[in-house]
């Protein structure tokens, strides 16, 4: 049988994994940080007609730009940021935003440049480098995985990236990340600052997003996605916001008709729901606060999260641990830090669940 190495791939590709979160049949799936309550029969009614409408002309390429899904993300991103209105020519989408920060690394990255990265991060990013011929290269985070301006400044400053990718929140750690760190980071680069926004509806009510900072800024880009708290993760939809020189960039490698007609259609119907989708965003931050409060009582240590997941610590045994939790029909995620495991935050019975079970755990 030929083996993966038998054939003539990049060297620069030998020995590497791809992205691998477990897929388990399990009752609770708190793994991926999806959000676990259901869409709402309305969205589902309303979403199955749009695409219904998309289907009945699928013979022909769908709008290559996307047009209206860019007027509703646009008219969206300026409801959450009312002083700073974001307008149709400073959006992008694709498939997820692993695919908007895969189009920017095919923009701006490549052989012979750099993308600067505050690890523990979102593992995509140095995957998606990899793919692209990106170097990836890291930093230090300071203590409990915040960046400080002065950090972020200095390890720009040394290493001189092309792009510089920060997560605020960060995944998975779900560590807040202020504005001043990325006004420093905007700063001290001559490159792309690339803000990965994918929690930034479970931020606290009142805290203004990277959007803020896009005036004045044109080598500044934010990402989003529509998984997380639109519970729209199935459809596969990701956003950015940025410059619109810096969005015509991205047409230069995006492929042709890249989003399809039903996901078009889709997105802008659940775009139109978005107060009923986003009604489950305050329960989810509920339970989220409620493992940063119980979790201490049980033994572990919570990471400050503005997420919609908890990193807690003072696991002994992180795989004995997961594996506890599975063979209980009970799916969380390690994440490779030692002495840690990472859960979402779910319903409130998920919640409930996950806590008495991790409890009869022995220790």
């Amino acid at each position: 049988m030929t083996r993966l190495d038998d054939l003539p791939i990049r060297d620069d590709l030998r020995g590497a994994t791809p992205y691998g979160a477990p897929q388990r049949p399990v009752r609770i799936q708190l793994n991926v940080n999806e959000n676990t309550h259901p869409v709402p029969e309305a969205v589902v009614a309303h979403v199955t007609a749009a695409a219904e409408r998309a289907v009945r002309g699928v013979n022909r390429y769908p709008d290559r730009e996307f047009t209206e899904l860019r007027e509703h993300l646009a008219s969206y991103l300026s409801a959450a940021e009312p002083a700073d209105p974001v307008t149709p020519d400073q959006v992008w989408a694709a498939n997820g935003s692993n695919e908007v920060i895969q189009h920017m690394l095919q923009a701006f990255g490549g052989p012979g440049r750099r993308m600067l990265g505050f690890p523990p991060t979102y593992s995509m990013h140095s995957i998606i480098a990899a793919g692209t011929g990106t170097e990836w290269i890291t930093a230090e985070r300071d203590a409990d995985f915040r960046i400080s301006p002065e950090t972020v400044r200095s390890a720009i400053e040394r290493a001189q990236p092309d792009i510089v990718v920060l997560c605020a929140p960060n995944n998975p750690t779900g560590t807040p990340l202020g504005l001043e760190t990325i006004e420093a980071a905007y700063a001290a680069t001559t490159g792309i600052l690339l803000v990965d926004e994918a929690y930034a509806e479970f931020m606290p009510e009142g805290h203004r997003s990277a959007l803020s900072l896009l005036p004045g800024r044109p080598r500044l880009a934010v990402s989003r996605t529509m998984s997380k708290a639109f519970a729209f993760a199935g459809a596969r939809l990701g956003y950015l916001a940025a410059d619109p020189a810096l969005i015509d960039a991205l047409r230069l490698v995006r492929l042709p008709y890249h989003l399809s007609a039903i996901t078009q259609a889709a997105a802008v119907a659940a775009l139109q729901q978005a107060p009923t989708m986003l009604a489950t965003v305050d329960a989810i931050r509920t339970q989220r606060d409620r493992l940063l409060a119980e979790l201490p009582a049980l033994g572990y240590a919570p990471h400050d999260s503005w997420a919609n997941f908890v990193l807690f610590g003072g696991v002994d045994d992180p795989a004995a641990t997961f594996h506890y939790l599975l063979e209980r029909d009970i799916l969380i995620r390690d994440v490779g830090l030692a002495g840690h495991l990472r859960v979402t935050a779910g319903t409130e019975a998920e919640t409930s669940e996950f806590l008495e079970v991790l409890g009869r755990m022995p220790r």
